[in-house]
């Protein structure tokens, strides 16, 4: 599946690299509240330091729209990184990223010292891909190191222009990990496999689960967007989320997936309330018995049995998006009982970023699962099927 250079096939003993890393981190008031971004960055990093490598690391934060934004600095992390090496990570701190702080610190730099720039998002050209900037960054650098999955679906300057402007190009070690885990699963998976997918939307999902439905074994919808799906089987769904312009493609996908012998499983009881809060009472009504003022928040115990089953004898399982809305206590057993259930079986389990990935750690069950990925949106365009042009920039072996 990898046929891209990877951190392995490259000698940097001496070069300087740049390498792009996904350090978009959240922070409240200037403190770091979750590393693990930072943290799924350091075998990269490492290797790199091992091998007598001038590291230069960059990432985009938040979202400065172009400007410099003083709480969207990157300093934090330069500090934490600091701590977590053990060596003195160098902040360059430029509002226009390469200035003469990057440059001077640069070119100050030996062998196995590491300098991080200022958020790449500060400059305008960045989301852009524009040369200028792409130029500007390669100019620091020998040879370009992508690591950062998470920004992989967008074409900017540090993730896909800078790769025309440098000696090589290659993929570190996270994005290695997440090309191979997504790729062997979507494209050659052992079976039984199973996806699960959940959240909000049917229109955030369609050309998943399209593009799924090809290559499943069973198809599991929970969460929000299920209530679309019960509607096209004739249910009433009351006040529950309800995209009614996507009934008909939601009829299709059942079509679709019994043509293909797919089994295509659907919440069949839901625990409802009358209001979008946590300490509300709440019932469990079977399919066809939400009333008209109340709506679904969770998918009901028969359903969880029903899900939890069907993941046991699995060898291959993708989870996208909970089951219900976990970040209130009374609605999070869905997503704890697919999570359990994930954490129990012997298949490969692959948790596609976002709202799963933060559910998955915060329940506790992280390290029972074979891959989390690190990248929301890029996980769900690799489930589509899409080439991420992140993944496409960097040489070939």
């Amino acid at each position: 599946m990898l046929n891209k250079k990877t951190v392995d096939d490259i000698s940097v003993k001496g070069k300087k690299v740049l390498v792009r890393c996904d350090f978009n981190v959240p922070l409240k008031e200037g403190k770091i509240t979750d590393e693990n971004r930072i943290v799924a960055a350091l075998p990269t990093i490492k290797k790199l330091l091992a091998d007598g490598a001038k590291v230069i690391l960059c990432s985009h934060l938040g979202k400065p729209k172009g400007e410099p934004k003083p709480e969207l600095s990157l300093a934090p992390v330069a500090t934490r990184l600091s701590e977590i090496l053990g060596i003195d990570v160098v902040f360059a701190a430029d509002d226009n990223v390469v200035g003469e702080n990057a440059k001077n610190a640069v070119a100050d730099m030996k062998d196995g010292d590491v300098v991080l720039l200022q958020n790449t998002r500060y400059r305008n050209e960045e989301t852009k891909n524009e040369e200028n900037f792409s130029k500007d960054l390669a100019s620091l650098a020998d040879v370009f190191i992508n690591d950062a999955f998470g920004a992989a679906h967008r074409a900017h300057c540090s993730t896909v222009g800078v790769t025309q402007f440098v000696e090589e190009a290659a993929v570190g070690y996270l994005m290695q990990k997440e090309i191979e885990y997504l790729g062997n699963a979507v494209n050659n998976p052992q079976r039984p496999f199973v996806a699960i997918l959940g959240g909000a939307k049917v229109t955030d999902k369609i050309n998943v689960i399209n593009n799924l439905l090809d290559k499943v074994d069973t198809l599991i919808i929970g969460g929000g967007m299920a209530y679309t799906f019960m509607k096209a089987q004739g249910h009433e769904v009351g006040k529950s989320l309800l995209e009614i312009d996507r009934v008909d493609y939601a009829r299709e996908m059942m079509e679709k997936a019994k043509a293909k012998g797919v089994n295509f499983l659907l919440p069949v009881d839901t625990v409802v309330t009358q209001e979008f809060k946590n300490d509300t009472p709440f019932k469990t009504v079977p399919n066809g018995g939400i009333e008209a003022d109340w709506e679904g928040l969770d998918i009901g115990e028969e359903t969880r049995k029903i899900f939890a089953d069907a993941v046991k004898d699995a060898k291959t399982v993708i989870w996208n998006g909970p089951m219900g809305v976990f970040e209130f206590e009374n609605f999070a057993k869905g997503t704890i009982a697919v999570a359990e259930a994930l954490a129990q079986t012997d298949a490969t389990t692959i948790i596609g970023g976002g709202d799963s990935a933060a559910a998955v750690n915060i329940l506790g069950f992280g390290d029972k699962m074979s891959h989390i990925s690190t990248g929301g949106g890029a996980s769900l365009e690799f489930l589509e099927g899409k080439e991420l042009p992140g993944v496409v920039a960097v040489d070939n072996k």
